[in-house]
C-alpha cells in the first residue's frame, strides 16, 4: 500500500513541530502550513516532507496547500487541524474588547476548520488508508475558564464540529483531541499576561505547574496526534478524547 500523507496546520512550532517530527520518523509524507518557517521546521526537510506557507485564514491558501499535497504525493489521508490562537485574553463583559477581536478569534479557531475541510474531504473520502481528521482541542472546550471567553468557545464548537463531520462523513474517522497543559507559547503568555483576566486561582494553576516542571512535553501528546492521524479506529469517531485518555494507550506508546 502507498504511503499516507498527513496535512498540519500550525506546524513551525509546538505541538505541529512534534507532530511532524513523529509522522516522519513513522515514514509518513507531511505537508506543514504555517504563516513563517522555523529553523526548527527547516531542519527536518526531507523528500517526505512538503512545506507551505500560509495563513489558516486565507481560503485561496488552504485550498493551494491541499492541490500541492495532491501534486507532490498523490494523495492525502490525514489533516491535523492544530493551528490555533489564544487572543484575546478578556471577560465578555470587557467592551474595551471590541467584538472584531472575537470575530477574528473565530476566523483562526474555528471557520479556518471548516475551510480546511472543505478542501481536504474530496482526498480524505478517497484515501486507501481510510482518511483521518485530528481536531487539536483543549480541556477549555468543556470548561468555562474566566478570562477565556473566545478561546473556550471556539474549541467547543470544535468538538460540536469533530461531531457533526462524524455523522455527515461515516468513511473519515474524526476524533478531538486534549493535548493537556504542554509547555508552549501559550503557556508563556497565560503566565505572562493572563494574570489580569484570569481568577488569581486559575492564574496560579498556571504559574505553579511550569515552576515546578509539570508540564508536558510537546511530543508526548505529538505521538498520540500522529498515531491518530494514521490509524484512529471508527471506533473513536466523533469523540473528545485526552491524550492520557486509557482510548490512547496505545498510541502513547507510539514511536
Amino acid at each position: 500500500m502507498s504511503t499516507p500523507t498527513v496535512f498540519i496546520s500550525g506546524a513551525s512550532k509546538g505541538i505541529g513541530l512534534a507532530v511532524a517530527a513523529v509522522l516522519l520518523r513513522k515514514g509518513v509524507n507531511v505537508v506543514a502550513f504555517q504563516r513563517s518557517r522555523t529553523p526548527e521546521l527547516l531542519a527536518l526537510a526531507c523528500d517526505k516532507l512538503l512545506i507551505v506557507d500560509g495563513d489558516v485564514t486565507d481560503t485561496a491558501a488552504i485550498t493551494n496547500a491541499v492541490d500541492q499535497a495532491l501534486k507532490t504525493f498523490s494523495s492525502l489521508d490525514g489533516l491535523i487541524l492544530n493551528a490555533a490562537t489564544l487572543e484575546p485574553l478578556c471577560r465578555i463583559g470587557d467592551r474595551t474588547v471590541g467584538l472584531e477581536k472575537w470575530k477574528t478569534h473565530f476566523d483562526v479557531n474555528f471557520f479556518s476548520l471548516v475551510d480546511a475541510l472543505q478542501a481536504a474531504l474530496p482526498s480524505l473520502r478517497d484515501s486507501k488508508h481510510g482518511g483521518r481528521v485530528v481536531f487539536v482541542s483543549s480541556g477549555a472546550a468543556t470548561k468555562g475558564t474566566a478570562g477565556w471567553g473566545p478561546y473556550n468557545a471556539s474549541k467547543a464548537a470544535m468538538n460540536s464540529l469533530c461531531r457533526t463531520l462524524s455523522e455527515e462523513e461515516p468513511t473519515i474517522t474524526s476524533v478531538a483531541l486534549r493535548p493537556g497543559m504542554v509547555d508552549t507559547a501559550m503557556q508563556v503568555a497565560l503566565r505572562e499576561t493572563g494574570a489580569p483576566h484570569m481568577s488569581a486561582k486559575d492564574h496560579e494553576k498556571f504559574v505553579s505547574v511550569h515552576a515546578n516542571g509539570e508540564l508536558l512535553k510537546a511530543e508526548d501528546p505529538a505521538r498520540v496526534i500522529a498515531s491518530l492521524a494514521i490509524s484512529a479506529p471508527k471506533s473513536m469517531s466523533g469523540q473528545f478524547v485526552s491524550w492520557d485518555a486509557d482510548e490512547c494507550a496505545l498510541f502513547r506508546e507510539a514511536v
